[in-house]
Protein backbone atom coordinates (compact mmCIF):
# COMPACT_ATOMS: atom_id res chain seq x y z
CA UNK A 1 0.00 0.00 0.00
CA UNK A 2 1.90 3.19 -1.20
CA UNK A 3 2.36 6.01 1.72
CA UNK A 4 0.86 9.84 0.68
CA UNK A 5 3.73 11.13 -0.79
CA UNK A 6 5.20 14.72 0.61
CA UNK A 7 6.82 17.72 -1.35
CA UNK A 8 9.95 17.98 -3.23
CA UNK A 9 12.71 19.72 -1.01
CA UNK A 10 14.03 21.05 -4.13
CA UNK A 11 10.88 22.65 -5.61
CA UNK A 12 10.82 26.40 -5.87
CA UNK A 13 8.13 28.18 -4.14
CA UNK A 14 5.94 31.35 -5.19
CA UNK A 15 3.82 32.11 -1.80
CA UNK A 16 3.67 35.03 0.92
CA UNK A 17 3.73 35.12 4.42
CA UNK A 18 0.22 35.16 4.94
CA UNK A 19 -0.16 32.27 3.67
CA UNK A 20 1.65 30.06 5.69
CA UNK A 21 -0.90 31.28 8.92
CA UNK A 22 -4.39 29.82 9.09
CA UNK A 23 -7.12 32.26 8.65
CA UNK A 24 -8.54 31.72 12.40
CA UNK A 25 -5.30 31.42 14.07
CA UNK A 26 -4.64 32.99 17.38
CA UNK A 27 -1.86 34.48 15.90
CA UNK A 28 -3.86 37.10 13.76
CA UNK A 29 -5.66 37.90 16.95
CA UNK A 30 -3.10 38.98 18.92
CA UNK A 31 -1.21 40.76 16.00
CA UNK A 32 -4.44 43.20 15.80
CA UNK A 33 -5.03 43.52 19.24
CA UNK A 34 -1.25 44.70 20.11
CA UNK A 35 -0.94 46.66 16.70
CA UNK A 36 -4.23 48.42 18.23
CA UNK A 37 -2.96 50.01 21.76
CA UNK A 38 -1.33 53.10 22.24
CA UNK A 39 2.18 51.65 24.03
CA UNK A 40 2.83 55.57 24.45
CA UNK A 41 0.36 54.94 27.52
CA UNK A 42 2.11 51.76 29.25
CA UNK A 43 5.90 53.87 29.73
CA UNK A 44 7.42 51.50 27.36
CA UNK A 45 11.13 51.44 27.66
CA UNK A 46 13.07 50.92 24.74
CA UNK A 47 15.83 47.94 24.95
CA UNK A 48 18.51 50.16 23.23
CA UNK A 49 18.62 53.67 23.10
CA UNK A 50 22.07 53.89 21.22
CA UNK A 51 23.79 52.55 18.30
CA UNK A 52 21.61 50.06 16.57
CA UNK A 53 18.05 51.06 15.99
CA UNK A 54 15.74 48.98 19.07
CA UNK A 55 13.28 46.41 18.51
CA UNK A 56 9.69 47.71 17.77
CA UNK A 57 7.99 46.70 21.17
CA UNK A 58 4.45 45.99 19.62
CA UNK A 59 6.40 43.23 18.29
CA UNK A 60 8.04 42.03 21.82
CA UNK A 61 4.71 42.44 23.10
CA UNK A 62 3.13 40.28 20.40
CA UNK A 63 6.13 37.40 20.75
CA UNK A 64 5.30 37.28 25.13
CA UNK A 65 1.22 37.44 24.54
CA UNK A 66 1.95 34.18 21.85
CA UNK A 67 4.33 32.48 24.05
CA UNK A 68 2.42 32.85 26.78
CA UNK A 69 0.00 31.34 25.29
CA UNK A 70 1.41 28.52 23.59
CA UNK A 71 3.49 27.37 26.56
CA UNK A 72 6.52 28.98 25.39
CA UNK A 73 8.33 30.73 28.01
CA UNK A 74 11.56 30.97 28.74
CA UNK A 75 13.56 33.97 27.00
CA UNK A 76 15.51 31.26 25.33
CA UNK A 77 12.59 29.32 23.78
CA UNK A 78 11.48 32.60 22.54
CA UNK A 79 14.47 33.47 20.94
CA UNK A 80 14.45 30.29 18.54
CA UNK A 81 10.95 30.16 18.08
CA UNK A 82 11.54 33.40 16.34
CA UNK A 83 13.91 31.26 14.08
CA UNK A 84 11.72 28.71 13.18
CA UNK A 85 7.92 29.16 14.31
CA UNK A 86 6.23 30.12 10.84
CA UNK A 87 3.23 32.60 12.88
CA UNK A 88 5.66 34.23 15.03
CA UNK A 89 8.00 35.03 12.21
CA UNK A 90 4.93 36.24 10.79
CA UNK A 91 3.52 38.25 13.67
CA UNK A 92 7.31 39.74 13.92
CA UNK A 93 7.85 40.48 10.42
CA UNK A 94 11.06 38.17 10.29
CA UNK A 95 13.01 39.48 13.23
CA UNK A 96 14.78 37.41 15.27
CA UNK A 97 15.93 39.34 18.71
CA UNK A 98 18.28 37.21 20.89
CA UNK A 99 16.90 35.98 23.79
CA UNK A 100 18.84 38.65 25.85
CA UNK A 101 16.90 41.37 24.28
CA UNK A 102 13.62 39.74 24.93
CA UNK A 103 14.82 38.91 28.42
CA UNK A 104 15.58 42.95 29.26
CA UNK A 105 12.40 44.36 27.48
CA UNK A 106 9.92 41.87 30.16
CA UNK A 107 12.13 42.97 32.88
CA UNK A 108 12.08 46.97 32.12
CA UNK A 109 8.08 46.75 31.12
CA UNK A 110 6.77 44.13 33.97
CA UNK A 111 4.27 46.76 35.17
CA UNK A 112 2.69 47.24 31.78
CA UNK A 113 1.42 43.45 31.47
CA UNK A 114 -1.03 44.13 33.75
CA UNK A 115 -2.74 46.90 32.25
CA UNK A 116 -2.62 45.24 28.50
CA UNK A 117 -4.75 42.33 30.67
CA UNK A 118 -6.85 44.86 31.81
CA UNK A 119 -7.06 46.61 28.14
CA UNK A 120 -8.04 43.25 26.58
CA UNK A 121 -10.90 42.78 29.30
CA UNK A 122 -12.41 46.34 28.30
CA UNK A 123 -12.58 45.87 24.89
CA UNK A 124 -14.31 42.29 25.09
CA UNK A 125 -16.43 43.19 27.71
CA UNK A 126 -19.11 45.39 25.61
CA UNK A 127 -19.88 42.05 23.90
CA UNK A 128 -20.27 39.87 26.48
CA UNK A 129 -22.46 39.88 29.66
CA UNK A 130 -20.94 39.59 32.73
CA UNK A 131 -22.55 37.40 35.97
CA UNK A 132 -20.99 37.66 39.39
CA UNK A 133 -17.59 36.80 40.10
CA UNK A 134 -16.30 33.60 41.92
CA UNK A 135 -12.62 33.88 43.80
CA UNK A 136 -10.27 31.42 44.67
CA UNK A 137 -6.13 30.75 45.10
CA UNK A 138 -3.81 28.91 43.77
CA UNK A 139 -0.09 27.61 45.28
CA UNK A 140 2.04 28.21 41.97
CA UNK A 141 6.12 27.57 42.18
CA UNK A 142 8.51 30.09 42.70
CA UNK A 143 11.93 30.22 41.71
CA UNK A 144 13.30 29.09 44.79
CA UNK A 145 14.06 25.85 46.33
CA UNK A 146 12.91 24.68 49.43
CA UNK A 147 16.73 24.38 50.90
CA UNK A 148 17.02 28.05 50.03
CA UNK A 149 13.98 28.77 52.37
CA UNK A 150 13.88 29.44 56.24
CA UNK A 151 11.63 29.23 58.85
CA UNK A 152 12.63 29.94 62.48
CA UNK A 153 12.29 26.08 63.44
CA UNK A 154 14.36 24.80 60.37
CA UNK A 155 16.96 27.34 61.58
CA UNK A 156 17.19 26.38 64.99
CA UNK A 157 17.36 22.69 64.29
CA UNK A 158 20.17 23.55 61.86
CA UNK A 159 22.42 25.58 63.87
CA UNK A 160 21.82 22.49 67.11
CA UNK A 161 22.97 19.96 64.66
CA UNK A 162 25.93 22.36 63.32
CA UNK A 163 26.76 23.24 66.76
CA UNK A 164 26.96 19.39 67.66
CA UNK A 165 29.28 19.05 64.53
CA UNK A 166 31.43 21.51 65.43
CA UNK A 167 32.03 20.06 68.98
CA UNK A 168 32.85 16.84 67.88
CA UNK A 169 35.61 18.56 64.95
CA UNK A 170 37.19 19.98 67.62
CA UNK A 171 37.27 16.85 70.04
CA UNK A 172 39.01 15.46 67.18
CA UNK A 173 41.49 17.66 67.06
CA UNK A 174 42.45 17.77 70.17
CA UNK A 175 42.66 14.34 70.20
CA UNK A 176 45.30 14.52 67.70
CA UNK A 177 47.21 17.19 69.56
CA UNK A 178 47.16 14.68 72.12
CA UNK A 179 48.33 11.81 70.07
CA UNK A 180 50.85 13.90 67.90
CA UNK A 181 54.56 12.19 67.67
CA UNK A 182 52.31 8.92 67.39
CA UNK A 183 52.68 6.97 63.77
CA UNK A 184 49.48 8.32 61.40
CA UNK A 185 46.79 5.49 61.33
CA UNK A 186 46.24 5.56 57.12
CA UNK A 187 42.17 4.93 57.97
CA UNK A 188 41.64 8.06 59.97
CA UNK A 189 40.85 11.16 58.71
CA UNK A 190 43.86 13.38 58.58
CA UNK A 191 44.00 17.01 60.20
CA UNK A 192 43.80 18.87 56.72
CA UNK A 193 40.33 17.40 55.95
CA UNK A 194 39.05 18.14 59.73
CA UNK A 195 39.97 21.45 59.92
CA UNK A 196 37.97 21.76 56.28
CA UNK A 197 35.14 20.66 57.92
CA UNK A 198 35.18 22.74 60.65
CA UNK A 199 35.90 25.59 58.87
CA UNK A 200 32.48 24.72 56.64
CA UNK A 201 30.63 24.11 59.68
CA UNK A 202 31.38 27.01 61.42
CA UNK A 203 30.80 29.37 58.35
CA UNK A 204 27.37 27.57 57.77
CA UNK A 205 26.78 28.44 61.05
CA UNK A 206 27.91 31.96 61.17
CA UNK A 207 25.16 32.05 57.81
CA UNK A 208 22.32 30.55 59.70
CA UNK A 209 22.94 32.87 62.86
CA UNK A 210 22.97 35.67 61.00
CA UNK A 211 20.12 34.95 58.91
CA UNK A 212 18.30 34.05 62.90
CA UNK A 213 19.31 37.35 64.07
CA UNK A 214 17.91 38.77 60.67
CA UNK A 215 14.16 37.36 60.90
CA UNK A 216 14.34 37.89 64.66
CA UNK A 217 14.98 42.01 64.08
CA UNK A 218 12.59 42.20 61.44
CA UNK A 219 9.91 40.20 63.01
CA UNK A 220 9.41 37.56 59.64
CA UNK A 221 7.79 34.01 60.28
CA UNK A 222 9.87 33.18 56.86
CA UNK A 223 13.55 33.63 55.08
CA UNK A 224 13.58 33.16 51.11
CA UNK A 225 17.26 33.42 49.80
CA UNK A 226 16.68 33.25 46.05
CA UNK A 227 13.08 35.44 45.99
CA UNK A 228 12.88 36.93 48.86
CA UNK A 229 8.86 37.46 48.63
CA UNK A 230 8.31 33.91 48.02
CA UNK A 231 6.66 31.85 50.66
CA UNK A 232 6.99 27.88 52.11
CA UNK A 233 3.09 27.13 51.39
CA UNK A 234 1.14 23.69 51.82
CA UNK A 235 -0.38 22.51 48.36
CA UNK A 236 -1.91 19.06 47.74
CA UNK A 237 2.14 17.74 47.54
CA UNK A 238 3.28 18.59 50.18
CA UNK A 239 4.82 21.42 51.33
CA UNK A 240 6.85 24.27 48.40
CA UNK A 241 8.24 27.91 47.89
CA UNK A 242 5.46 29.34 46.58
CA UNK A 243 3.08 32.14 45.79
CA UNK A 244 -0.62 32.48 45.95
CA UNK A 245 -2.37 34.60 43.54
CA UNK A 246 -6.10 35.08 43.01
CA UNK A 247 -8.26 35.46 40.34
CA UNK A 248 -11.77 36.42 39.82
CA UNK A 249 -13.59 34.16 37.42
CA UNK A 250 -17.13 35.19 35.92
CA UNK A 251 -19.75 32.78 36.18
CA UNK A 252 -21.55 33.49 32.85
CA UNK A 253 -18.30 33.83 30.30
CA UNK A 254 -15.56 31.49 32.82
CA UNK A 255 -13.17 35.02 31.85
CA UNK A 256 -10.66 35.94 34.71
CA UNK A 257 -12.16 39.73 35.56
CA UNK A 258 -8.87 40.29 37.44
CA UNK A 259 -6.69 39.06 39.65
CA UNK A 260 -4.32 40.08 42.74
CA UNK A 261 -1.04 38.55 42.95
CA UNK A 262 0.10 37.66 46.91
CA UNK A 263 2.35 35.57 49.38
CA UNK A 264 -0.13 35.51 51.69
CA UNK A 265 0.20 31.18 52.89
CA UNK A 266 -3.81 31.37 53.69
CA UNK A 267 -6.90 33.13 51.70
CA UNK A 268 -8.22 35.01 54.64
CA UNK A 269 -9.04 38.72 54.04
CA UNK A 270 -8.25 38.52 50.52
CA UNK A 271 -11.54 39.04 49.03
CA UNK A 272 -11.98 42.77 49.75
CA UNK A 273 -8.86 43.44 47.90
CA UNK A 274 -9.55 40.68 44.37
CA UNK A 275 -12.78 41.99 44.08
CA UNK A 276 -11.84 45.99 44.56
CA UNK A 277 -10.98 46.58 40.42
CA UNK A 278 -14.31 44.86 39.38
CA UNK A 279 -16.52 47.11 41.39
CA UNK A 280 -14.59 50.51 40.95
CA UNK A 281 -15.31 49.45 37.37
CA UNK A 282 -19.05 49.49 38.62
CA UNK A 283 -19.09 52.13 41.40
CA UNK A 284 -23.48 52.14 41.15
CA UNK A 285 -24.23 48.08 40.98
CA UNK A 286 -23.84 45.87 43.98
CA UNK A 287 -21.16 43.63 42.90
CA UNK A 288 -21.37 39.45 43.89
CA UNK A 289 -18.58 37.23 45.05
CA UNK A 290 -18.49 33.50 45.90
CA UNK A 291 -15.66 32.06 47.42
CA UNK A 292 -14.76 28.76 49.73
CA UNK A 293 -14.59 28.19 53.47
CA UNK A 294 -10.82 29.37 53.38
CA UNK A 295 -11.88 33.05 53.11
CA UNK A 296 -13.94 32.73 55.86
CA UNK A 297 -13.12 36.28 57.76
CA UNK A 298 -15.94 38.35 59.07
CA UNK A 299 -13.65 41.67 59.13
CA UNK A 300 -13.41 40.88 55.36
CA UNK A 301 -16.94 40.12 54.78
CA UNK A 302 -17.93 43.69 56.33
CA UNK A 303 -15.23 45.29 54.25
CA UNK A 304 -17.03 43.91 51.12
CA UNK A 305 -20.50 44.72 52.32
CA UNK A 306 -19.43 48.61 53.29
CA UNK A 307 -17.72 48.60 49.52
CA UNK A 308 -21.33 47.16 48.01
CA UNK A 309 -19.91 43.86 47.40
CA UNK A 310 -21.96 40.82 48.81
CA UNK A 311 -19.47 37.95 49.76
CA UNK A 312 -20.80 34.41 49.35
CA UNK A 313 -18.49 32.55 51.09
CA UNK A 314 -19.30 28.76 51.62
CA UNK A 315 -20.35 28.54 55.10
CA UNK A 316 -20.03 24.85 57.61
CA UNK A 317 -22.15 22.21 57.48
CA UNK A 318 -25.28 22.60 59.27
CA UNK A 319 -24.87 26.47 58.69
CA UNK A 320 -26.84 28.65 57.19
CA UNK A 321 -24.71 32.01 57.76
CA UNK A 322 -22.47 33.97 60.16
CA UNK A 323 -23.71 36.25 63.02
CA UNK A 324 -21.41 39.33 62.53
CA UNK A 325 -20.86 41.88 65.02
CA UNK A 326 -20.04 45.75 64.06
CA UNK A 327 -19.04 48.80 66.10
CA UNK A 328 -22.41 51.14 66.52
CA UNK A 329 -22.45 54.77 64.44
CA UNK A 330 -25.33 56.74 65.04
CA UNK A 331 -25.89 58.48 61.18
CA UNK A 332 -28.29 59.38 59.09
CA UNK A 333 -28.60 56.75 56.41
CA UNK A 334 -29.91 56.76 52.83
CA UNK A 335 -31.22 52.39 53.03
CA UNK A 336 -32.49 53.53 49.45
CA UNK A 337 -28.86 54.01 48.08
CA UNK A 338 -26.27 51.85 46.95
CA UNK A 339 -22.83 53.80 47.46
CA UNK A 340 -20.49 52.86 49.43
CA UNK A 341 -20.56 55.30 51.42
CA UNK A 342 -24.30 55.38 52.20
CA UNK A 343 -24.19 51.57 52.95
CA UNK A 344 -21.37 51.85 55.32
CA UNK A 345 -23.32 54.20 56.99
CA UNK A 346 -26.87 52.33 57.61
CA UNK A 347 -24.86 49.29 58.60
CA UNK A 348 -23.09 50.90 61.49
CA UNK A 349 -26.44 52.28 62.46
CA UNK A 350 -28.25 49.41 62.54
CA UNK A 351 -30.30 49.57 59.45
CA UNK A 352 -30.70 47.11 56.76
CA UNK A 353 -29.91 48.84 52.97
CA UNK A 354 -32.94 47.82 50.49
CA UNK A 355 -30.04 46.29 48.57
CA UNK A 356 -29.21 43.68 51.04
CA UNK A 357 -32.66 42.42 51.89
CA UNK A 358 -31.93 39.12 50.57
CA UNK A 359 -29.10 38.54 52.83
CA UNK A 360 -28.82 40.12 56.02
CA UNK A 361 -31.60 39.52 58.50
CA UNK A 362 -32.26 40.43 62.29
CA UNK A 363 -30.14 43.50 62.53
CA UNK A 364 -30.32 44.71 65.90
CA UNK A 365 -28.67 47.50 67.99
CA UNK A 366 -27.52 46.15 71.29
CA UNK A 367 -25.41 47.94 74.38
CA UNK A 368 -22.49 45.33 75.90
CA UNK A 369 -19.81 45.10 78.26
CA UNK A 370 -16.38 45.12 77.35
CA UNK A 371 -12.74 44.87 78.60
CA UNK A 372 -10.30 47.25 78.39
CA UNK A 373 -7.00 47.44 79.30
CA UNK A 374 -5.59 50.23 80.65
CA UNK A 375 -2.23 49.56 81.25
CA UNK A 376 -0.01 46.36 81.05
CA UNK A 377 2.97 45.31 83.71
CA UNK A 378 5.94 43.23 83.36
CA UNK A 379 5.45 43.12 79.27
CA UNK A 380 8.78 41.32 79.26
CA UNK A 381 9.80 38.21 80.70
CA UNK A 382 9.62 37.65 84.79
CA UNK A 383 13.00 36.03 84.79
CA UNK A 384 15.55 38.05 82.73
CA UNK A 385 17.52 36.40 80.34
CA UNK A 386 17.34 33.16 78.55
CA UNK A 387 19.54 31.28 80.56
CA UNK A 388 16.64 31.64 83.43
CA UNK A 389 14.03 31.25 81.03
CA UNK A 390 15.17 27.80 80.24
CA UNK A 391 15.93 26.85 83.14
CA UNK A 392 12.79 27.50 84.97
CA UNK A 393 11.37 25.44 81.91
CA UNK A 394 13.69 22.41 82.63
CA UNK A 395 11.51 22.41 85.66
CA UNK A 396 8.48 21.37 84.06
CA UNK A 397 7.14 24.54 82.15
CA UNK A 398 6.37 25.86 79.13
CA UNK A 399 8.03 29.51 79.49
CA UNK A 400 7.33 32.05 77.01
CA UNK A 401 9.50 35.05 76.19
CA UNK A 402 7.51 37.75 74.52
CA UNK A 403 10.54 40.04 73.32
CA UNK A 404 11.40 37.16 70.25
CA UNK A 405 8.54 35.59 70.61
CA UNK A 406 9.25 31.94 71.27
CA UNK A 407 8.27 29.13 74.30
CA UNK A 408 10.92 27.18 75.49
CA UNK A 409 9.43 23.66 76.52
CA UNK A 410 10.69 21.50 79.58
CA UNK A 411 13.17 19.15 77.03
CA UNK A 412 15.36 22.25 76.35
CA UNK A 413 14.18 22.88 72.91
CA UNK A 414 12.24 26.13 71.42
CA UNK A 415 9.35 26.32 70.13
CA UNK A 416 8.13 28.80 67.50
CA UNK A 417 5.03 31.06 66.38
CA UNK A 418 2.97 28.67 64.06
CA UNK A 419 0.02 30.81 63.66
CA UNK A 420 -2.32 33.15 65.64
CA UNK A 421 -5.99 31.56 65.89
CA UNK A 422 -9.06 33.24 65.37
CA UNK A 423 -9.49 34.21 69.37
CA UNK A 424 -5.89 35.94 69.49
CA UNK A 425 -4.36 33.40 70.93
CA UNK A 426 -0.49 32.51 69.72
CA UNK A 427 -0.01 28.52 68.69
CA UNK A 428 3.45 27.83 69.18
CA UNK A 429 4.90 24.19 67.84
CA UNK A 430 8.63 22.56 66.43
CA UNK A 431 7.89 19.10 64.49
CA UNK A 432 11.22 18.48 64.02
CA UNK A 433 12.03 18.61 67.70
CA UNK A 434 8.92 16.45 68.66
CA UNK A 435 9.53 13.63 66.53
CA UNK A 436 12.67 13.23 68.06
CA UNK A 437 12.78 13.74 71.46
CA UNK A 438 13.55 11.69 74.28
CA UNK A 439 10.77 12.86 76.79
CA UNK A 440 8.48 13.25 74.67
CA UNK A 441 6.26 10.84 76.28
CA UNK A 442 6.55 12.90 79.52
CA UNK A 443 5.04 15.86 77.85
CA UNK A 444 2.63 14.80 75.31
CA UNK A 445 0.35 11.78 74.61
CA UNK A 446 -2.13 13.21 71.80
CA UNK A 447 -2.53 11.88 68.73
CA UNK A 448 -0.28 14.13 66.32
CA UNK A 449 3.46 13.65 66.20
CA UNK A 450 3.98 16.90 67.87
CA UNK A 451 3.39 18.97 70.69
CA UNK A 452 0.89 22.29 70.09
CA UNK A 453 0.81 24.82 72.53
CA UNK A 454 -1.37 28.32 73.01
CA UNK A 455 -0.22 31.08 74.58
CA UNK A 456 -2.66 33.82 75.54
CA UNK A 457 -1.04 37.57 75.24
CA UNK A 458 -0.79 37.92 78.75
CA UNK A 459 0.61 34.53 79.22
CA UNK A 460 4.08 34.06 79.98
CA UNK A 461 4.16 30.58 81.19
CA UNK A 462 2.44 27.08 81.06
CA UNK A 463 2.69 24.08 83.20
CA UNK A 464 3.56 20.37 81.37
CA UNK A 465 1.72 18.87 83.93
CA UNK A 466 2.56 15.05 82.67
CA UNK A 467 6.85 16.36 83.46
CA UNK A 468 5.15 17.73 86.88
CA UNK A 469 3.34 15.08 87.80
CA UNK A 470 6.42 12.48 87.60
CA UNK A 471 8.86 14.88 89.59
CA UNK A 472 5.66 15.34 92.23
CA UNK A 473 5.24 18.93 91.59
CA UNK A 474 2.44 21.24 91.62
CA UNK A 475 1.97 23.67 88.73
CA UNK A 476 2.27 27.02 88.88
CA UNK A 477 1.19 30.05 86.35
CA UNK A 478 2.36 33.52 85.67
CA UNK A 479 0.40 36.16 83.39
CA UNK A 480 1.44 39.42 82.63
CA UNK A 481 -0.37 41.79 85.36
CA UNK A 482 -2.52 44.61 83.98
CA UNK A 483 -4.70 47.00 84.81
CA UNK A 484 -8.05 46.84 83.08
CA UNK A 485 -12.01 48.19 83.52
CA UNK A 486 -15.53 46.74 82.39
CA UNK A 487 -16.57 49.68 80.02
CA UNK A 488 -20.50 50.18 78.25
CA UNK A 489 -19.83 50.39 73.99
CA UNK A 490 -22.87 50.43 71.43
CA UNK A 491 -22.80 47.25 68.51
CA UNK A 492 -24.92 46.04 65.64
CA UNK A 493 -25.68 42.81 65.29
CA UNK A 494 -27.00 40.70 62.25
CA UNK A 495 -27.10 37.55 60.64
CA UNK A 496 -26.01 37.08 57.31
CA UNK A 497 -27.00 34.62 55.19
CA UNK A 498 -25.34 33.77 51.45
CA UNK A 499 -26.66 32.47 48.60
CA UNK A 500 -26.40 28.67 48.73
CA UNK A 501 -27.44 28.11 44.53
CA UNK A 502 -24.43 31.06 43.89
CA UNK A 503 -22.06 28.98 46.48
CA UNK A 504 -22.87 25.46 44.52
CA UNK A 505 -21.70 27.02 41.21
CA UNK A 506 -18.04 27.88 43.00
CA UNK A 507 -16.16 25.11 42.07
CA UNK A 508 -17.24 24.81 38.26
CA UNK A 509 -16.51 28.68 38.20
CA UNK A 510 -12.85 28.92 39.67
CA UNK A 511 -11.19 25.09 38.72
CA UNK A 512 -11.33 25.41 35.38
CA UNK A 513 -9.09 28.40 34.49
CA UNK A 514 -6.20 27.46 36.88
CA UNK A 515 -6.64 23.86 34.94
CA UNK A 516 -5.87 25.56 31.74
CA UNK A 517 -3.12 27.75 32.87
CA UNK A 518 -1.76 24.68 34.54
CA UNK A 519 -2.21 21.80 32.39
CA UNK A 520 -2.74 23.16 28.93
CA UNK A 521 -0.17 26.23 28.90
CA UNK A 522 2.07 24.41 31.69
CA UNK A 523 2.43 27.64 33.89
CA UNK A 524 3.07 25.38 37.25
CA UNK A 525 6.04 27.76 38.17
CA UNK A 526 7.24 30.87 37.98
CA UNK A 527 10.65 32.01 35.98
CA UNK A 528 11.04 35.44 37.43
CA UNK A 529 11.79 36.74 40.87
CA UNK A 530 10.18 38.78 43.42
CA UNK A 531 6.17 40.42 43.73
CA UNK A 532 6.38 42.87 40.87
CA UNK A 533 7.72 40.58 38.29
CA UNK A 534 5.98 37.36 39.24
CA UNK A 535 2.50 39.83 38.69
CA UNK A 536 3.59 40.56 35.50
CA UNK A 537 3.88 36.89 34.58
CA UNK A 538 1.09 35.70 35.97
CA UNK A 539 -0.69 38.65 34.09
CA UNK A 540 0.23 37.08 30.50
CA UNK A 541 -0.77 34.12 31.99
CA UNK A 542 -4.41 35.44 32.37
CA UNK A 543 -4.36 37.29 29.23
CA UNK A 544 -3.09 33.59 27.14
CA UNK A 545 -5.98 32.20 28.72
CA UNK A 546 -8.92 34.89 27.94
CA UNK A 547 -7.41 35.25 24.30
CA UNK A 548 -8.69 31.37 24.32
CA UNK A 549 -11.91 31.02 26.17
CA UNK A 550 -12.56 35.02 24.26
CA UNK A 551 -12.53 33.37 20.77
CA UNK A 552 -14.46 30.13 21.54
CA UNK A 553 -17.24 32.25 22.99
CA UNK A 554 -17.14 35.18 20.63
CA UNK A 555 -15.34 33.64 17.59
CA UNK A 556 -12.85 34.81 15.10
CA UNK A 557 -14.40 37.32 13.22
CA UNK A 558 -15.93 38.87 16.17
CA UNK A 559 -13.28 38.94 18.14
CA UNK A 560 -11.05 40.53 15.23
CA UNK A 561 -12.87 43.37 14.95
CA UNK A 562 -13.10 44.03 18.79
CA UNK A 563 -9.11 43.63 18.53
CA UNK A 564 -8.71 46.43 15.92
CA UNK A 565 -11.11 48.67 18.10
CA UNK A 566 -8.95 51.36 20.41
Amino acid sequence: MPYISGFDREQLMCCSWDSFVDKKSIARIIDAFVNSLDISRYGVKPVSVEGRPAYDPKSLYKLYIYGSRKGIRSSRKLAESCRVNLEVKWMLGGVEPDFRTISDFRKNNIDSLKEIFHEFNRRISGAVEWGFSSVDGTKIQANNSKDNNFTKNKLDDRIKWLNGHTDEYLRILSEMDEEEGQQDDPEKLTREIIEAKLQEAQERLARYESYQKLMEETGVSQLSITDADAKLMKNKNGFTVAYNPQTAVDSKTHLIRDFQMTNQVTDHGLLENTMKKIKEEAPEAIVEVVADKGYEDTDDMVRCLEKGIIPHVITDDGKDGYEIEIPYEEAEADITSAEPEELKKALHAGKIPEVYKEVIQDIKVEEVRRKVVDEKEGCTSIYGSAEEMQEKAREGYFVRDPERNLVYCPAGEILRQKCIKKNGNIRYANKNACKHCKNRNRCYKGKNEWKEIDFTKDQLQKPCKDWLKTEGKEPEEMKIKEKWHYEKVKIVRFFFKPDQEKMSQRMCLSEHPFGTIKRAMGATYFLLKGMKKVAGEFALFCLGYNLERAKNLLGFDKMMELMTEA
